[in-house]
C-alpha cells in the first residue's frame, strides 16, 4: 500500500477518533444531565407524593394565653393533650441554644441534614457492641422523627434520613431549630423548651443558668427517664455529662459552679391565672399559637388568692367579679371573672367582668358630671331630699329615710336616690343615656322599655368592665375607654365629660367635697375616690374607685340573679374594693391635685344657689364653699310647687321692728324680703332655718300659714295613678305638708289613720287597687285633698 494511502488511513481515523470522543463526551453531557433531570424529578415526585407531615402530629398547636411577661396564664393542649409554648430562638437563651448543639449536633449549622461521620461512627460501634453506644442523630433528624414518628429500625432510620434531606431542602437552618425548641419532648404532656421551663422551672427559657440550660438540653435523650420533678438524681447526672462536653465552649469557672448547683424542679402543674380571660382569649385567637394578654402576673395571683380569702365570708353560691385597669393605657392588669374558678358552686364558669347586671347607684357620678357641664349645678346646688313624686315615679333612699336639704356633694357621697332623680328630671334620661352612650358606656334596656327616671337607680343593664373603662375618665380628665386586653389592641377613647366636670366629680367621691373636707367627713382611703351601688333586691353589689394610676371595679352577688339580702356595695364591695387597693404596689398615695383651667371656689348662699357677692346679704340664709365650672353658679331647681321670685317680699313695723302690715299698725312700714326655700323642704327645716332673718308677727298681724303659704301635701300629685309590682309589696307613700305647722291630722277615704306632726309627715300603705283620697288637716282648720288610683 502506498505511503499516501497509508497517511490518508492514519488521518481518517484519528478524524474518526476525534468524532467519536466528542460524541462521547456529548453523550455523558446528555446522560448526565438528563440523570440530573430524573433524580431531581424522582425527588420532586415524592416530596410530592410523600409531603412533610404538620408538626404535632398533624394536631393542632397547643395555644397558650400569656401575662405581659410572657408567664402562662393558662395552656389549652392539643388533641394529645400536649402543652407547648411556642417560641423563637431569640426568644431562649443563648445558652441553652449553645448547650444543644454542642453536645447533639455540632455540624448543625453546615450539613446537609446527616453528618455521614456521626452515622459511620454509630454504625461501626453498634456493629463492635452490639448495641447502639452512641446515636448518629443530628438535630435535623430528631426534628423528622418528631414530626413523622418512624420505629427504631433499619428501614425506620433510612425513612428519618429522608425527611431530614426534605427538610433541609424546605427550611432553613433557623427554622428546623425553631422546631426543635418548639416539639422537642420534655416530659410527660410537655414538648418544648419554654414549657419544660416553665412547668419544672418556673420561670422562662430566656433565662436559664448554665445548669438549667445543659439539664433541658438533654432531657429529650430520654424524657421519661430524666424528669427533673420525679428522677432528679438521672436528670443531674446527664447534665453533668453535657456541661463536661461543652468545656471547650463555656468558661471552666461557670462550668464549675454549675456542676455543684443541684437539680431542683417543681411539681408540674396546669397554669391556671385568669382562666376565664384566657378562655375569652382563646375564642378570639384566630389560629394564633400564643396570644399575649396585658395581665400583670403577680397582680392577678395576688388577686385569685385575695378572692379566694374573700370567699370565706360570702354565701355558698355568690362569686365575686374583680377588673383591674390602668388608666394610662386603659390596659387590664388583674382580671377575675369569678370568685373561686374551681367551685362549681360559685358558678365558676360564668365571665361576670363581662355579664349584664344592675349597676345600682354607679351611675350617679356621670350624671353629675353632666348636669355640671350642662350649667345645670355647681358641687354644693341645693337639692331636695325629701318625699316626692316625679310623675308618678316615687323613688326611696336605700334607708328608707330622708335629709331634708342637701347639696350635691352631700348626695353624691351619701348616694341619695331623690336628689338624684330630681337632678335627672333637669337633665332628662333620653339625654342622659345618649350621653353614656357617646362616652362608651351603652346600657341594656328591657325588651320594649324606653329611657325613664328609674335609670339613674339601676334601671338598665351594664357591666363590670363597661364600668371601669367608664370610671377611668375621672383620672383620664373626662376621657373614658374600651379596656384593652392585649398590648396590640387598638386604644379606643371616648369624650366623657369635660376635663373640669371630672376634677370636682372626683374631688366629691374622694373627699366629699369642700364641706366635708373641710371638717374631715368623708372616711375613705385618701387618694381613692370611690363609689358603691346596690342593684334592687340585693342582687348585685358594687364597688368602684379611681386613683391617679388605676381603676378598679368590684362587683359582689350570685350569677343567676337570686338576692343576697344582706350584702350591698357599702358592707361587701367596698372593702373588698380599698382591700384590692392595699394589695397593688403604689396604686393609692395622697397626691394634691391642681383644679384644671375653668374650675374655680367661691362662696354660694342657699337656698337662692348663686354667687354670694351676687346677692344681697338678707337674701343668703346660708353660706357654702362650692366648686364652680366655668364661673357659673345656677341658681336652685325652680319650686314646681310654687310661682314667681323664690323671694319672700314683707313689711316691717319701724317702730316695733316686728312683721305688721297696713291693717293691723299705724306706725310706718318699711320694706324688706327674704330668700324662700323650697316649698317641698320647709317641713323638713327647723324654725330658725326657715325664718331666718324674718322677724315674727306682731300681734293681732299673723297670717294663717308659714311664708303666706296655704297648707299643701307633698310627695303626690292630685290625680296621679301608681302602678303595683308584680309580685311585690302594696306600694307605700310617705306624704309631708307645706304651710302648716304642728299636728296634722290624715285621712284616708273617710278614715282618719292618724296623726302626726309637720315635720315628720305620714307613710300611708296601699294595700288593694283602685281609688283613693287622702286629706291633710291642720288645727285652724285649713286642709288639702289628693286623690289617686292604685293600678
Amino acid at each position: 500500500m502506498a505511503i499516501g494511502t497509508i497517511e490518508r488511513l492514519k488521518a481518517c481515523a484519528a478524524c474518526a477518533l476525534r468524532f467519536a470522543r466528542r460524541a462521547t463526551r456529548r453523550l455523558s453531557v446528555r446522560i448526565a444531565f438528563g440523570a440530573v433531570i430524573v433524580l431531581i424529578t424522582g425527588a420532586a415526585a415524592l416530596d410530592h407524593a410523600y409531603p412533610l407531615p404538620k408538626p404535632g402530629r398533624n394536631a393542632p398547636f397547643a395555644l397558650v394565653v400569656t401575662a405581659r411577661d410572657g408567664t402562662p396564664l393558662r395552656a389549652f393542649p392539643d388533641t394529645y393533650h400536649v402543652w407547648r409554648s411556642p417560641v423563637t430562638i431569640d426568644d431562649v437563651s443563648p445558652r441553652y441554644v449553645e448547650a444543644l448543639i454542642g453536645y447533639e449536633d455540632r455540624a448543625f449549622w453546615w450539613h446537609p441534614g446527616v453528618n455521614p461521620f456521626s452515622l459511620v461512627r454509630a454504625a461501626f460501634q453498634w456493629a463492635v457492641h452490639g448495641h447502639i453506644v452512641s446515636g448518629g442523630s443530628t438535630i435535623t433528624m430528631q426534628v423528622a422523627r418528631m414530626i413523622d414518628p418512624t420505629p427504631r429500625s433499619l428501614a425506620g432510620k433510612c425513612r428519618q434520613i429522608l425527611r431530614a434531606f426534605q427538610l433541609e431542602l424546605h427550611d432553613s437552618k433557623r427554622e428546623i431549630l425553631t422546631l426543635y425548641l418548639n416539639y422537642a419532648p420534655m416530659g410527660g404532656v410537655l414538648e418544648g423548651v419554654e414549657a419544660a421551663s416553665r412547668a419544672y422551672l418556673g420561670k422562662p427559657s430566656a433565662r436559664l443558668t448554665y445548669a438549667e440550660a445543659a439539664m433541658l438540653a438533654v432531657l429529650p435523650q430520654a424524657p421519661s427517664l430524666l424528669r427533673p420533678d420525679r428522677y432528679p438524681q438521672y436528670a443531674q447526672r446527664a447534665r453533668d455529662k453535657v456541661l463536661r462536653r461543652l468545656a471547650d465552649r463555656w468558661p471552666a469557672d461557670a462550668i464549675q459552679d454549675a456542676l455543684t448547683e443541684p437539680v431542683f424542679a417543681q411539681t408540674v402543674r396546669e397554669p391556671m391565672l385568669a382562666p376565664l380571660l384566657a378562655e375569652r382569649l382563646k375564642n378570639v385567637a384566630r389560629g394564633r399559637l400564643r396570644v399575649v394578654s396585658t395581665i400583670d402576673a403577680d397582680m392577678q395571683a395576688s388577686l385569685e388568692t385575695l378572692l379566694l380569702d374573700q370567699t370565706r365570708t360570702l354565701p355558698r353560691h355568690a362569686s365575686i367579679a374583680v377588673l383591674i385597669l390602668e388608666n394610662a393605657t386603659l390596659e387590664v392588669r388583674a382580671y377575675a371573672g369569678s370568685a373561686d374558678f374551681g367551685d362549681a358552686n360559685r358558678f365558676s364558669y360564668v365571665d361576670m367582668v363581662r355579664a349584664q347586671r344592675s349597676p345600682g347607684s354607679t351611675l350617679k357620678p356621670f350624671l353629675y358630671g353632666f348636669a355640671l357641664d350642662a350649667g345645670l349645678i355647681h358641687s354644693e346646688s341645693l337639692l331636695s331630699d325629701v318625699p316626692q313624686s316625679f310623675g308618678g315615679y316615687q323613688p326611696g333612699n336605700f334607708e328608707q329615710s330622708f335629709h331634708g336639704a342637701v347639696s350635691v356633694s352631700e348626695a353624691l357621697t351619701a348616694s341619695l336616690n331623690v336628689p338624684a332623680v330630681q337632678v335627672l328630671d333637669q337633665y332628662g334620661p333620653d339625654r342622659f343615656v345618649d350621653k353614656l352612650r357617646e362616652g362608651g358606656l351603652t346600657l341594656r334596656f328591657p325588651r320594649g322599655a324606653t329611657p325613664n327616671l328609674s335609670v339613674i337607680l339601676g334601671g338598665a343593664d351594664t357591666s363590670l368592665e363597661s364600668l371601669v373603662g367608664a370610671y377611668a375618665a375621672f383620672a383620664r380628665g373626662g376621657v373614658g375607654g374600651v379596656p384593652r386586653l392585649t398590648p396590640d389592641t387598638p386604644l379606643e377613647t371616648h369624650r366623657m365629660m369635660s376635663t373640669g366636670a371630672a376634677f370636682i366629680v372626683r374631688d366629691i367621691l374622694e373627699t366629699g367635697g369642700p364641706v366635708a373636707r373641710a371638717i374631715g367627713e368623708r372616711a375613705t382611703t385618701r387618694g381613692v375616690a370611690w363609689k358603691t351601688g346596690t342593684s334592687y333586691g340585693f342582687r348585685d353589689a358594687w364597688a368602684i374607685g379611681v386613683t391617679d394610676r388605676y381603676t378598679v371595679g368590684v362587683w359582689i352577688g350570685r350569677p343567676d340573679g337570686t338576692p343576697n339580702p344582706g350584702y350591698f356595695g357599702a358592707n361587701a364591695a367596698a372593702p373588698l374594693l380599698m382591700n384590692v387597693f392595699a394589695m397593688v404596689p403604689g396604686s393609692v398615695h395622697d397626691s394634691v391635685r391642681v383644679p384644671p383651667p375653668g374650675v374655680t371656689q367661691a362662696r354660694i348662699c342657699w337656698p337662692l344657689g348663686t354667687e354670694a357677692s351676687a346677692q344681697p346679704a338678707d337674701l343668703c340664709a346660708v353660706q357654702r364653699t362650692a366648686w364652680l365650672l366655668d364661673g357659673l353658679a345656677p341658681p336652685t331647681f325652680p319650686d314646681p310647687m310654687r310661682t314667681g321670685e323664690p323671694v319672700l317680699r314683707y313689711s316691717v313695723d319701724r317702730v316695733t321692728g316686728l312683721r305688721a302690715n297696713a291693717e293691723c299698725t299705724r306706725d310706718p312700714l318699711v320694706a324688706n324680703e327674704s330668700p324662700l326655700w323650697p316649698t317641698r323642704l320647709q317641713p323638713w327645716l327647723d324654725e330658725n332655718t326657715r325664718h331666718a332673718g324674718v322677724p315674727r308677727w306682731q300681734d293681732g298681724c299673723e297670717r294663717a300659714a308659714a311664708n303666706g303659704a296655704q297648707l299643701a301635701i307633698v310627695g303626690a300629685s292630685d290625680g296621679e295613678a301608681i302602678h303595683r309590682i308584680y309580685g311585690g309589696t302594696s306600694p307605700r307613700l310617705h306624704l309631708s305638708t307645706s304651710g302648716a305647722q304642728g299636728a296634722i291630722g290624715w285621712v284616708v277615704n273617710g278614715v282618719l289613720v292618724g296623726t302626726a306632726d309637720a315635720s315628720q309627715g305620714r307613710t300611708i300603705e296601699l294595700a288593694q287597687p283602685g281609688d283613693y283620697a287622702i286629706t291633710a288637716f291642720d288645727r285652724k282648720g285649713q286642709f288639702d285633698r289628693i286623690r289617686l288610683s292604685v293600678q
